[in-house]
């Protein structure tokens, strides 16, 4: 018997789950995302697989990773062992289980609609780590095309542009602060206005309000451009002008009396908020499901709470 023989060279679990995690998503920095790693350092990974097989898995010169031949082999024999190891009843503690997801929303939807509900989804997925990062409001076009490395990504703008999935009916009405309210006479029909500052945005035009409200006038052209709904809602609660507001993101103000409905009168907005295609199912499927029910939900809610107020 030859006790001489050494014992073949083994990879590291790392850099098994750093191949089959690139080859799964298609993305060195994508992977790092799902691995909680530096782009780099899954690329390091892979490269001692590599070496260690002696022959390269992933074609580099394009600009998206593909499997070479020997990739495509090996990642059907790295995807079975890896499933074997994930299936002992001891690698399936409650922390291994725990997933994470990635959501991106624009700042005002974030904290005016996720946050104030997001309790509601996380108790319901204890081992779901969630991170929510804040995106620029996009405002034309030639942005809808820049993705980001997130599970879930929400946006302000024309949904059938992007192929994205709309989240809710929402719905416009002019409001402004008890301040600016008593500096002004009072307002018995919306020509009424036409004295009164009219806070900008290019997030929400008001000519589908006005022509709502059967009143041919342009956009406004005075006073400062806030791009951000956010910053536009706050100004009027410090007085500064009228803002064209969403029910759904204006309901604390209202329900704390900062910001008062002026009219009855409804318009749809020029732009909405939706869900961009996004890749798999479980935590993330449930999310957008979770999302779009609590969209529909507040929408809802906040216009009815807000056209209660009209006429108090």
């Amino acid at each position: 018997m030859n006790t001489n023989t050494e014992p073949p060279r083994l990879p590291s679990i790392d850099g098994l789950r750093a191949f089959e995690t690139v080859a799964r998503l298609g993305s060195l920095e994508r992977a790092g995302e799902q691995l909680n790693i530096t782009a780099s350092a899954v690329s390091k990974r892979i490269a001692t697989v590599e070496e260690l097989i002696g022959a390269p898995l992933f074609n580099r010169s394009a600009k998206t990773l593909t499997l070479t031949a020997t990739g495509t082999e090996y990642l059907a024999q790295v995807s079975a062992a890896l499933a074997l190891l994930q299936a002992m009843p001891l690698h399936q503690r409650a922390s291994q289980r725990q997933q994470r997801l990635r959501v991106t929303a624009p700042p005002t939807f974030a904290r005016q609609i996720l946050v104030p509900h997001l309790v509601e989804f996380t108790q319901q997925h204890p081992l779901v780590e969630l991170e929510l990062v804040l995106s620029i409001p996009y405002l034309d076009a030639t942005t809808t095309a820049t993705r980001t490395n997130a599970d879930i990504e929400i946006r302000n703008g024309d949904a059938k542009t992007a192929g994205g999935t709309p989240l809710m009916q929402d719905s416009l009405i002019p409001m402004a602060s008890p301040k600016l309210i008593a500096q002004h006479p009072a307002l018995t029909q919306p020509s009424d206005l036409k004295n009164w500052p009219l806070l900008r945005t290019p997030l929400e035009p008001w000519t589908p309000w006005f022509r709502a409200a059967n009143l041919n006038w342009p956009e406004p052209q005075s006073g400062p451009k806030l791009v951000d709904l956010g910053l536009t809602l706050e100004a009027a609660v410090s007085g500064q002008g009228v803002v064209l507001a969403r029910p759904s993101l204006a309901r604390a103000w209202v329900a704390s009396g900062a910001l008062r409905p002026l009219f009855g009168i409804t318009a749809l907005p020029a732009h909405g908020y939706y869900l961009m295609p996004f890749e798999g199912g479980g935590t993330a499927r449930e999310f957008a499901v979770w999302v779009g029910a609590l969209c529909e939900r507040v929408a809802e809610v906040g216009l009815r709470e807000a056209l209660a107020v009209v006429g108090r």
